[in-house]
Protein backbone atom coordinates (compact mmCIF):
# COMPACT_ATOMS: atom_id res chain seq x y z
CA UNK A 1 0.00 0.00 0.00
CA UNK A 2 2.59 2.51 0.78
CA UNK A 3 4.60 1.59 -1.81
CA UNK A 4 1.46 1.92 -4.34
CA UNK A 5 0.85 5.66 -2.30
CA UNK A 6 4.02 6.61 -3.33
CA UNK A 7 3.78 5.62 -7.04
CA UNK A 8 0.76 7.93 -6.41
CA UNK A 9 2.20 10.67 -5.37
CA UNK A 10 5.16 10.24 -7.54
CA UNK A 11 2.75 10.88 -11.09
CA UNK A 12 0.80 13.82 -9.62
CA UNK A 13 4.12 15.35 -9.03
CA UNK A 14 5.39 14.08 -12.91
CA UNK A 15 2.01 15.50 -14.00
CA UNK A 16 2.33 18.78 -11.93
CA UNK A 17 5.39 19.45 -13.35
CA UNK A 18 4.00 18.64 -16.82
CA UNK A 19 1.76 21.24 -16.74
CA UNK A 20 4.09 23.50 -14.93
CA UNK A 21 6.39 23.21 -17.69
CA UNK A 22 3.45 23.44 -20.59
CA UNK A 23 1.81 26.60 -19.37
CA UNK A 24 5.07 28.20 -18.83
CA UNK A 25 5.57 27.36 -22.56
CA UNK A 26 2.22 28.58 -23.64
CA UNK A 27 3.32 31.76 -21.57
CA UNK A 28 6.29 31.77 -23.34
CA UNK A 29 4.60 31.78 -26.78
CA UNK A 30 2.14 34.19 -25.68
CA UNK A 31 4.73 36.82 -25.26
CA UNK A 32 6.89 35.64 -28.49
CA UNK A 33 3.47 36.05 -30.52
CA UNK A 34 2.96 39.66 -28.56
CA UNK A 35 6.13 40.54 -28.84
CA UNK A 36 6.33 40.20 -32.94
CA UNK A 37 2.59 40.05 -33.98
CA UNK A 38 1.44 43.58 -31.89
CA UNK A 39 3.98 46.04 -33.17
CA UNK A 40 3.29 44.71 -36.61
CA UNK A 41 -0.98 45.47 -35.77
CA UNK A 42 -0.08 48.66 -33.89
CA UNK A 43 2.24 50.22 -36.25
CA UNK A 44 1.01 53.21 -38.05
CA UNK A 45 0.53 53.98 -41.75
CA UNK A 46 1.69 56.89 -43.64
CA UNK A 47 -0.61 58.50 -46.48
CA UNK A 48 -4.14 58.28 -47.19
CA UNK A 49 -5.78 55.11 -47.55
CA UNK A 50 -6.63 53.25 -50.66
CA UNK A 51 -9.81 53.27 -51.79
CA UNK A 52 -10.14 52.19 -54.69
CA UNK A 53 -10.85 48.33 -54.42
CA UNK A 54 -12.17 45.08 -55.49
CA UNK A 55 -12.50 42.29 -52.88
CA UNK A 56 -13.37 38.70 -54.97
CA UNK A 57 -15.75 37.59 -52.61
CA UNK A 58 -15.47 33.83 -52.55
CA UNK A 59 -18.13 31.71 -50.81
CA UNK A 60 -17.83 29.77 -47.58
CA UNK A 61 -14.47 31.35 -46.64
CA UNK A 62 -15.14 34.42 -43.91
CA UNK A 63 -15.67 37.04 -47.07
CA UNK A 64 -18.78 38.28 -45.39
CA UNK A 65 -16.62 39.29 -42.77
CA UNK A 66 -14.20 41.41 -45.14
CA UNK A 67 -17.54 42.75 -46.91
CA UNK A 68 -19.21 44.04 -43.83
CA UNK A 69 -16.05 45.58 -43.30
CA UNK A 70 -15.34 47.21 -46.73
CA UNK A 71 -19.45 48.17 -46.97
CA UNK A 72 -18.90 50.43 -43.41
CA UNK A 73 -15.45 51.84 -44.81
CA UNK A 74 -17.07 53.23 -48.34
CA UNK A 75 -19.57 55.00 -46.10
CA UNK A 76 -17.55 56.35 -44.02
CA UNK A 77 -15.41 57.74 -46.90
CA UNK A 78 -18.24 58.62 -49.00
CA UNK A 79 -17.73 56.03 -51.90
CA UNK A 80 -19.11 54.41 -54.07
CA UNK A 81 -19.90 51.02 -54.46
CA UNK A 82 -20.58 48.58 -57.23
CA UNK A 83 -23.98 47.40 -56.49
CA UNK A 84 -26.11 44.79 -57.83
CA UNK A 85 -28.59 45.89 -59.94
CA UNK A 86 -32.58 46.24 -59.32
CA UNK A 87 -33.74 43.70 -57.15
CA UNK A 88 -30.73 40.97 -56.81
CA UNK A 89 -28.09 40.65 -54.24
CA UNK A 90 -25.15 39.95 -56.16
CA UNK A 91 -23.68 40.88 -59.32
CA UNK A 92 -25.03 37.91 -61.62
CA UNK A 93 -23.81 34.77 -59.74
CA UNK A 94 -23.48 32.25 -60.49
CA UNK A 95 -22.50 33.38 -64.14
CA UNK A 96 -19.42 35.07 -64.95
CA UNK A 97 -19.36 38.75 -64.29
CA UNK A 98 -20.47 41.62 -66.60
CA UNK A 99 -21.06 45.37 -66.44
CA UNK A 100 -24.62 45.30 -66.80
CA UNK A 101 -24.92 43.25 -63.71
CA UNK A 102 -24.17 46.75 -61.53
CA UNK A 103 -27.09 49.37 -60.72
CA UNK A 104 -25.53 52.48 -62.93
CA UNK A 105 -23.03 51.00 -64.55
CA UNK A 106 -24.83 51.44 -68.34
CA UNK A 107 -25.61 54.54 -69.60
CA UNK A 108 -28.75 54.97 -71.06
CA UNK A 109 -29.92 56.74 -74.37
CA UNK A 110 -28.71 57.02 -77.88
CA UNK A 111 -25.21 57.72 -77.52
CA UNK A 112 -23.37 55.07 -75.48
CA UNK A 113 -20.59 56.44 -73.11
CA UNK A 114 -18.09 54.23 -71.23
CA UNK A 115 -19.30 52.66 -67.81
CA UNK A 116 -19.41 54.31 -65.36
CA UNK A 117 -16.52 53.35 -62.47
CA UNK A 118 -17.08 52.50 -59.03
CA UNK A 119 -14.25 52.76 -56.06
CA UNK A 120 -15.02 49.55 -54.30
CA UNK A 121 -16.47 46.23 -55.78
CA UNK A 122 -17.27 43.80 -53.01
CA UNK A 123 -20.34 41.52 -53.54
CA UNK A 124 -20.65 38.05 -54.80
CA UNK A 125 -19.20 37.43 -57.92
CA UNK A 126 -17.81 34.73 -60.60
CA UNK A 127 -14.83 36.63 -61.63
CA UNK A 128 -13.96 37.77 -64.92
CA UNK A 129 -11.33 40.55 -65.34
CA UNK A 130 -12.01 41.94 -68.48
CA UNK A 131 -15.72 43.07 -67.23
CA UNK A 132 -14.39 44.09 -63.86
CA UNK A 133 -12.03 46.24 -65.14
CA UNK A 134 -15.12 47.97 -67.19
CA UNK A 135 -15.94 49.32 -63.99
CA UNK A 136 -13.26 49.62 -61.58
CA UNK A 137 -10.63 52.28 -62.33
CA UNK A 138 -6.81 51.35 -63.42
CA UNK A 139 -5.34 51.44 -59.96
CA UNK A 140 -7.83 49.28 -58.19
CA UNK A 141 -6.36 46.91 -55.40
CA UNK A 142 -7.27 43.44 -55.96
CA UNK A 143 -7.63 41.10 -53.67
CA UNK A 144 -9.33 37.85 -52.12
CA UNK A 145 -9.59 35.46 -49.80
CA UNK A 146 -9.35 31.14 -49.68
CA UNK A 147 -9.74 28.58 -47.34
CA UNK A 148 -8.57 25.36 -46.62
CA UNK A 149 -10.83 22.93 -49.41
CA UNK A 150 -11.61 20.47 -46.86
CA UNK A 151 -13.09 23.32 -44.42
CA UNK A 152 -14.64 24.84 -47.03
CA UNK A 153 -16.20 21.61 -48.58
CA UNK A 154 -17.82 21.34 -44.72
CA UNK A 155 -19.01 24.69 -44.97
CA UNK A 156 -20.47 24.34 -47.83
CA UNK A 157 -22.42 21.47 -47.78
CA UNK A 158 -24.02 22.79 -44.44
CA UNK A 159 -24.58 25.87 -46.09
CA UNK A 160 -26.23 24.98 -49.55
CA UNK A 161 -27.44 21.52 -48.86
CA UNK A 162 -31.14 22.79 -49.18
CA UNK A 163 -30.08 24.71 -52.67
CA UNK A 164 -27.73 22.20 -54.66
CA UNK A 165 -28.75 19.22 -56.15
CA UNK A 166 -25.57 17.16 -55.43
CA UNK A 167 -25.73 18.08 -51.20
CA UNK A 168 -29.20 17.32 -51.65
CA UNK A 169 -29.52 13.86 -52.95
CA UNK A 170 -26.98 12.79 -50.39
CA UNK A 171 -28.12 11.84 -46.77
CA UNK A 172 -25.00 13.34 -45.30
CA UNK A 173 -21.72 14.96 -45.42
CA UNK A 174 -19.89 11.28 -45.51
CA UNK A 175 -22.32 10.01 -47.97
CA UNK A 176 -21.24 12.59 -50.49
CA UNK A 177 -17.77 11.85 -49.60
CA UNK A 178 -17.91 8.03 -50.21
CA UNK A 179 -19.28 8.84 -53.69
CA UNK A 180 -19.51 11.82 -54.66
CA UNK A 181 -19.75 10.91 -58.52
CA UNK A 182 -22.86 9.23 -57.81
CA UNK A 183 -24.47 13.05 -56.40
CA UNK A 184 -22.60 15.38 -58.45
CA UNK A 185 -23.63 15.78 -62.29
CA UNK A 186 -22.18 18.22 -63.67
CA UNK A 187 -25.34 18.48 -66.67
CA UNK A 188 -27.67 19.71 -63.94
CA UNK A 189 -26.38 23.33 -64.35
CA UNK A 190 -24.78 26.26 -61.96
CA UNK A 191 -26.81 25.17 -59.27
CA UNK A 192 -24.15 22.71 -58.45
CA UNK A 193 -21.13 24.97 -59.07
CA UNK A 194 -21.17 24.65 -54.40
CA UNK A 195 -20.42 20.96 -54.95
CA UNK A 196 -16.98 21.26 -56.76
CA UNK A 197 -14.36 23.32 -56.62
CA UNK A 198 -16.15 26.16 -55.31
CA UNK A 199 -12.95 28.93 -54.85
CA UNK A 200 -11.60 27.95 -58.38
CA UNK A 201 -15.24 28.16 -59.75
CA UNK A 202 -15.45 31.30 -57.93
CA UNK A 203 -12.26 32.82 -59.73
CA UNK A 204 -13.66 32.23 -62.62
CA UNK A 205 -12.25 28.76 -64.07
CA UNK A 206 -13.95 25.76 -64.97
CA UNK A 207 -14.30 23.64 -62.16
CA UNK A 208 -14.97 20.43 -64.26
CA UNK A 209 -11.60 21.17 -66.50
CA UNK A 210 -9.42 18.33 -65.76
CA UNK A 211 -6.77 18.95 -62.85
CA UNK A 212 -3.96 19.02 -65.56
CA UNK A 213 0.02 20.11 -64.18
CA UNK A 214 0.17 22.62 -67.22
CA UNK A 215 -3.58 23.69 -66.70
CA UNK A 216 -3.19 24.97 -62.92
CA UNK A 217 0.24 26.00 -62.97
CA UNK A 218 -0.94 29.06 -65.54
CA UNK A 219 -4.15 29.47 -64.21
CA UNK A 220 -2.00 30.36 -60.88
CA UNK A 221 0.02 32.31 -62.33
CA UNK A 222 -2.56 34.36 -63.38
CA UNK A 223 -4.13 34.30 -60.32
CA UNK A 224 -0.51 35.90 -59.42
CA UNK A 225 -0.16 38.53 -61.72
CA UNK A 226 -4.20 39.94 -60.72
CA UNK A 227 -4.54 39.83 -56.89
CA UNK A 228 -2.23 41.60 -54.99
CA UNK A 229 -3.46 40.20 -51.42
CA UNK A 230 -4.77 36.74 -50.97
CA UNK A 231 -6.16 36.35 -47.28
CA UNK A 232 -6.20 32.87 -45.88
CA UNK A 233 -9.11 32.27 -43.82
CA UNK A 234 -7.23 30.07 -41.43
CA UNK A 235 -5.13 32.94 -40.72
CA UNK A 236 -7.42 35.70 -40.57
CA UNK A 237 -6.41 38.09 -38.16
CA UNK A 238 -2.48 37.90 -39.96
CA UNK A 239 -4.37 38.11 -43.15
CA UNK A 240 -6.53 41.71 -42.14
CA UNK A 241 -2.92 42.79 -40.26
CA UNK A 242 -1.44 42.57 -43.97
CA UNK A 243 -4.36 44.08 -45.65
CA UNK A 244 -4.85 47.07 -43.29
CA UNK A 245 -1.01 48.07 -44.37
CA UNK A 246 -1.64 47.70 -47.74
CA UNK A 247 -4.64 49.47 -47.72
CA UNK A 248 -3.06 51.98 -45.47
CA UNK A 249 -6.11 52.10 -42.85
CA UNK A 250 -5.97 53.17 -39.21
CA UNK A 251 -6.76 51.15 -36.30
CA UNK A 252 -10.57 51.71 -34.76
CA UNK A 253 -12.65 49.77 -32.50
CA UNK A 254 -15.99 50.15 -31.71
CA UNK A 255 -16.46 46.87 -30.07
CA UNK A 256 -16.47 47.79 -26.41
CA UNK A 257 -18.70 51.16 -26.68
CA UNK A 258 -21.70 49.02 -29.04
CA UNK A 259 -21.95 45.49 -27.34
CA UNK A 260 -23.05 44.50 -24.25
CA UNK A 261 -21.58 40.61 -22.78
CA UNK A 262 -23.34 37.85 -24.59
CA UNK A 263 -23.44 40.52 -27.37
CA UNK A 264 -23.01 37.26 -30.48
CA UNK A 265 -26.23 35.29 -30.45
CA UNK A 266 -27.54 33.13 -32.71
CA UNK A 267 -29.14 34.72 -35.42
CA UNK A 268 -32.48 32.92 -35.49
CA UNK A 269 -32.97 34.31 -31.88
CA UNK A 270 -32.45 38.19 -32.91
CA UNK A 271 -35.73 39.78 -32.66
CA UNK A 272 -35.04 42.68 -34.81
CA UNK A 273 -35.18 41.70 -38.30
CA UNK A 274 -32.85 44.43 -39.54
CA UNK A 275 -30.25 42.64 -37.05
CA UNK A 276 -30.89 39.06 -38.20
CA UNK A 277 -28.56 37.09 -40.41
CA UNK A 278 -29.91 34.92 -43.53
CA UNK A 279 -29.88 31.80 -42.57
CA UNK A 280 -29.32 28.75 -45.13
CA UNK A 281 -29.40 25.05 -44.49
CA UNK A 282 -28.45 23.71 -41.31
CA UNK A 283 -25.66 26.29 -40.38
CA UNK A 284 -26.31 29.12 -37.96
CA UNK A 285 -25.09 31.96 -38.72
CA UNK A 286 -24.74 34.09 -35.90
CA UNK A 287 -25.65 38.21 -35.15
CA UNK A 288 -25.52 40.84 -32.63
CA UNK A 289 -27.28 42.50 -30.37
CA UNK A 290 -26.67 46.24 -28.84
CA UNK A 291 -26.61 47.77 -25.56
CA UNK A 292 -29.45 48.97 -24.46
CA UNK A 293 -28.53 52.07 -23.02
CA UNK A 294 -26.74 53.98 -26.07
CA UNK A 295 -27.95 57.32 -27.06
CA UNK A 296 -29.26 58.14 -30.11
CA UNK A 297 -26.14 59.12 -31.95
CA UNK A 298 -23.91 56.26 -30.46
CA UNK A 299 -27.06 53.98 -31.36
CA UNK A 300 -26.95 55.05 -35.12
CA UNK A 301 -23.49 54.81 -35.25
CA UNK A 302 -23.35 51.00 -33.58
CA UNK A 303 -26.14 49.94 -35.91
CA UNK A 304 -24.00 50.64 -39.03
CA UNK A 305 -21.50 48.58 -36.90
CA UNK A 306 -23.47 45.25 -36.13
CA UNK A 307 -26.45 45.98 -39.12
CA UNK A 308 -25.62 42.16 -41.50
CA UNK A 309 -24.80 42.15 -45.51
CA UNK A 310 -27.49 42.16 -46.88
CA UNK A 311 -29.83 44.49 -45.00
CA UNK A 312 -26.44 46.96 -45.23
CA UNK A 313 -25.82 46.14 -49.34
CA UNK A 314 -29.73 47.45 -49.31
CA UNK A 315 -28.78 50.34 -47.17
CA UNK A 316 -26.23 51.52 -49.10
CA UNK A 317 -28.01 51.02 -52.57
CA UNK A 318 -30.78 53.57 -50.76
CA UNK A 319 -28.33 56.04 -50.01
CA UNK A 320 -26.29 55.98 -54.07
CA UNK A 321 -29.77 55.47 -55.76
CA UNK A 322 -32.52 57.11 -53.74
CA UNK A 323 -34.59 57.63 -57.06
CA UNK A 324 -34.93 54.12 -57.34
CA UNK A 325 -37.06 51.66 -55.37
CA UNK A 326 -35.40 49.95 -52.40
CA UNK A 327 -34.24 46.83 -52.55
CA UNK A 328 -36.67 44.07 -50.92
CA UNK A 329 -35.33 41.17 -48.46
CA UNK A 330 -37.40 38.60 -48.92
CA UNK A 331 -36.26 36.42 -45.76
CA UNK A 332 -37.45 39.52 -43.80
CA UNK A 333 -41.13 39.73 -45.33
CA UNK A 334 -41.63 35.89 -44.29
Amino acid sequence: MVSLMGGSQRSLRTILLFLVLAVLLLVGLLHMYVGLFLPQLMVEVEGPPVTNIMFLKTHKTASSTVLNILYRFAEMHNLSVALPQGPNIHLGYPCLFTAHYVEGALQAGPHLGPPRQFNIMCNHLRFNLPEVQKVMPKDTFYFSILRHPVAHLESSFTYFKDYTPAFRAARSLDAFLEAPQRFYNASAGLRNAYARKGMWFDLGYDSDAPAEDAYVRARLAELERRFQLVLIAEHFDKSMVLLRRLLRWRLDDLEALCLPVGAIRSGASIADPQLRPYQSGAADILGYILRPDLDNATLRLCLRMVTPEVQYMARLYSLQFPEKPPKKIPFLEQ
